[in-house]
This record gives structure tokens, sequence and C-alpha cells, in this order.
């Protein structure tokens, strides 16, 4: 039986690595702003807040365009890097809302 979940390639092992990693970096950043941390007038009033939501985008972001290059160019259809590529699509698309429309 093949198993299709696990990728083959270490590009593909990059992209669910970096989609871990944007998990941690979300759970990090909600754990601080729930101990009382508010942001203020400017992105960088907090940089406890500022830098693990960058390093989340961050990660999210590369996760995408790393699970795009594994599943294109490597031919790695595995599930998981599917679904972390599909995560990834999702933070791009989050980031530049964000960035082309602010509130």
């Amino acid at each position: 039986m093949k198993n299709y979940f696990t990728p083959k390639t270490s590009s593909g092992k990059w992209s669910i690595g970096l989609i871990i990693s944007f998990l941690v970096f979300m759970a990090i950043f909600f754990y601080i702003a729930n101990l009382g941390e508010r942001g203020g007038d400017t992105f960088f009033s907090n940089p406890k807040l500022a830098i693990t939501i960058l390093l989340a985008a961050i990660s999210g972001i590369f996760a995408f365009f790393i699970g795009i290059y594994s599943i294109v160019k490597k031919k790695d259809f595995s599930i998981f890097v599917i679904l972390s590529t599909l995560a990834g699509l999702f933070v791009l698309y989050w980031a530049l809302a964000e960035i082309l429309f602010p509130h």
C-alpha cells in the first residue's frame, strides 16, 4: 500500500515544517496577547507582538511557495504537502488583504 500522506522530497518536508512553525508562532502570538499585551498606534509599537506575527506570516508564505515548488517541480503530491500549501495560500491571502485593505 502506498503512503500518500508523507512527502517524498526535502522541499515537501520543508513546506510542512514551515506551516508547523507558522502554527507555533501564532500560538505564541495569542499567548502573549492573552497575557495583556496590546498594540499601539503603529505596527511596531509592541515589538513582541509584531515580531511573532511577522515570523508567523513569513513562515506561512514560504510554506506556500516551497509547497508549490515541491508540487510543480518535484511532483510531490502527498496530502500533507497539499494541505500545507493550501494553508500557506490562505496566509498569503490574509497578509495581502491586510496590506492592501488596512482597517
